[in-house]
């Protein structure tokens, strides 16, 4: 059904396996910083007249691949589609983020509340297999969903927020409820990631954009916990291929032990975590994606090649592979390439992350 895979070293790299270069995509890779991107959007009319077409959402998920040699693609789509599913009436003004018609936030409101039909996310799952045979085994398809806690935020909150007053002020008053949503959360977000598994994403990645904001031991039980519900639960093979499983905590770098234990392949890490250190926490154990400061890209080039060289040299090389594994690093941002990211910057990142980390691998 899908052309053979031309450029596997991403998959790779997510199961610890030696790779002659570092990998390296983009969080928002097909996003506003694009001309060709936002002529896309102009067409479609809106964030979700663009998510929801399929012949659209292809288009923007390979227009970086066209531009720059990345190493993977991910699907063009939303963190927050699962709660849309629910009933809550998501929306996207142009230039600013995502809302919610009814929010979540009394005990009568949870009670609505349950996984969705999947059918409701069709189009999503037809996007999936539409930008899987387009990509024609180029690299491979990476599907996302936001985590059950990160969910829970923007539900019980309407939208974003700076002091996150709302969802803290149920999460500690009415403690039952949270729980409740997160539960429910997790269920819909692993039904989710799989179907997306079988629709033909070839490795699979949850957002805790938020995560960071709780305090220790409320980070454990209100996102660590549901987090590792949905691993629990997610497809590790599917048509006979290993699926890696990527999970990134904005501000999680304190927590990277208890996150390694839940047995995810991938760990992402924002840019104020110290490779090499984290390496040595969990490099034995888990692949690394990150982390370079997305700001870096508002430098000119020879900086952006500092910094990339920097980056790579802190996780360091590979190393001698042991029982045919050795640590492996996915180069990405900390966090999302912002829309006023001038696009030919990005070629040099990518370049500069292919020329360097070959280097770094040549013996001597």
């Amino acid at each position: 059904m899908y052309a053979p895979l031309q450029n596997d070293s991403f998959l790779r790299a997510c199961l610890r396996l030696p790779t002659d270069h570092t990998p390296v995509w983009l969080m928002r890779q097909a996003g506003r910083y694009l001309p060709e991107y936002r002529a896309t959007r102009a067409k479609a009319g809106s964030f979700m007249g663009l998510a929801t077409n399929t012949d659209y959402a292809t288009e923007v998920t390979l227009q970086p691949l066209d531009r720059y040699a990345l190493d993977a693609a991910i699907l063009f789509s939303d963190i927050l589609t699962v709660p849309d599913a629910m009933g809550l009436g998501l929306s996207f003004a142009l230039g600013e983020g995502p809302k919610f018609e009814r929010a979540v936030r009394d005990e009568a409101a949870v009670d609505l509340l349950a996984v969705p039909d999947m059918d409701k996310l069709r189009y999503v799952f037809d996007a999936v297999t539409s930008i899987r045979k387009a990509l024609k085994g180029r690299v491979p398809l990476i599907g996302f969903s936001g985590s059950p806690w990160t969910l829970a935020c923007y539900m019980v909150e309407g939208a974003g927020s700076d002091d996150y007053r709302l969802v803290k002020t149920m999460l500690y008053s009415r403690p039952d409820l949270m729980h409740r949503i997160l539960a429910i959360n997790a269920d819909a977000v692993a039904l989710y990631l799989n179907t997306q598994i079988e629709s033909g994403a070839q490795a699979v990645m949850v957002f805790d954009s938020w995560g960071g904001v709780l305090a220790d031991g409320a980070f454990q039980e209100f996102s660590l916990a549901y987090t590792k519900r949905v691993l629990q639960q997610l497809k590790r093979e599917h048509d006979g291929q290993r699926i890696p499983h990527i999970v990134f905590t904005k501000g999680g770098g304190l927590w990277l032990e208890e996150m390694a234990v839940l047995g995810p392949d991938v760990l992402g890490l924002d840019w104020t975590v110290n490779l090499k250190s984290a390496r040595a926490r969990v490099g034995d154990r888990v692949a690394l994606q990150g982390n370079l400061d997305p700001n870096v890209l508002f430098a000119g080039p020879e900086q952006i090649r500092a910094e990339v060289t920097r980056t790579l040299e802190s996780f360091g090389a590979p190393g001698a592979p042991r029982d045919g594994h050795v640590d492996g690093h996915i180069f990405n941002l900390g966090h999302g390439i912002s829309q006023h990211t001038p696009p030919e910057n990005v070629t040099a990142l990518v370049d500069a992350v292919h020329e360097v980390s070959r280097r770094m691998r040549q013996p001597g």
